[in-house]
């Protein structure tokens, strides 16, 4: 409902940058694809006993760091379980552009691995204490965009998927089409976002028409790539950079979103 999203957006002001508050579980923990260990991590508000939703939150190009953990932590803050994924592998860490650039651009070329890393964070999500398995969503920035749409491509059995200035595109030759949509695809996006050009959104709109996915588009006027993060600077000139109303704006249709499929 309108109300929980303004107080939800409220939170976001005042609660980013908080430290954990009192009876907030949080865990870093190891989990498993094929042979290779991950390293993910765990948050939710021990205090309540109930089943809840939960979302699965995927990192940008850096790997796990800072700003994922801290919308981990604001997640379950308002009430849901979080589990930050680990796409790379444990102590697999970019320390600059470069090395994220390789690492990311290693997963954007095999598709299939994208996919089943991340249903290696998705089933041990899955398995979380107070974790309600039939309300699970996918978020994720930049990269983690990436990721989720992949996520809803490969048929997963979840309620949404949310790609925030993710990349849209597929594979050059990709037969699927979105034809194993099932989740609610929502794509927040810089209007001006050079990684997302317009024929590349027209490309996705047009997978999505043809698949029957249920999905939403929102644009925003001003906006480049990494509009939500604040370390990404103010110089739209360099194709990435933080816009405050776009954020804010982005956030209130994250928890309309949720307010939708969480009922």
């Amino acid at each position: 409902m309108k109300i929980f999203a303004f107080l939800a957006s409220a939170a976001f002001i005042f609660l980013t940058a908080s430290p954990a508050a009192s009876g907030i579980y949080e865990k870093t923990v190891e989990y498993k694809q094929g042979d290779t260990v991950l390293e993910g991590y765990v948050v939710y508000d021990e205090t309540k006993t109930t089943k809840r939703p939960a979302v699965l939150i995927v990192h940008d190009w850096m790997g796990p760091g800072e700003f994922v953990h801290e919308k981990a932590l604001l997640m379950a803050k308002l009430g849901y379980v979080a589990f930050v994924a680990d796409i790379y592998g444990k102590g697999v860490r970019p320390k600059d552009m470069n090395e994220a650039a390789a690492q990311a651009g290693k997963y954007k070329a095999d598709r299939n691995l994208l996919r089943l890393r991340a249903k290696a964070a998705l089933d041990y999500l899955r398995g979380v204490k107070y974790v309600d398995t039939r309300r699970i969503a996918a978020i994720g920035y930049c990269f983690g965009g990436t990721t989720v749409l992949e996520i809803a491509r490969s048929g997963q059995d979840i309620a949404g998927v949310v790609s925030i200035h993710g990349g849209l595109d597929t594979l050059p030759g990709e037969t699927n089409g979105g034809k194993n949509i099932s989740a609610k695809v929502l794509v927040l996006n810089g209007a001006d976002d050079p990684y997302s050009p317009p024929d590349v959104v027209n490309a996705f709109q047009d997978e999505m028409r043809r698949a029957g996915a249920d999905w939403q588009m929102v644009m925003y006027g001003g906006a480049v790539h990494s509009f939500t993060n604040p370390k990404a600077g103010g110089d739209n000139s360099k194709g990435a950079a933080y816009n405050e109303k776009a954020d804010k704006r982005s956030w209130t249709a994250l928890m309309d979103f949720f307010d939708e499929i969480f009922k």
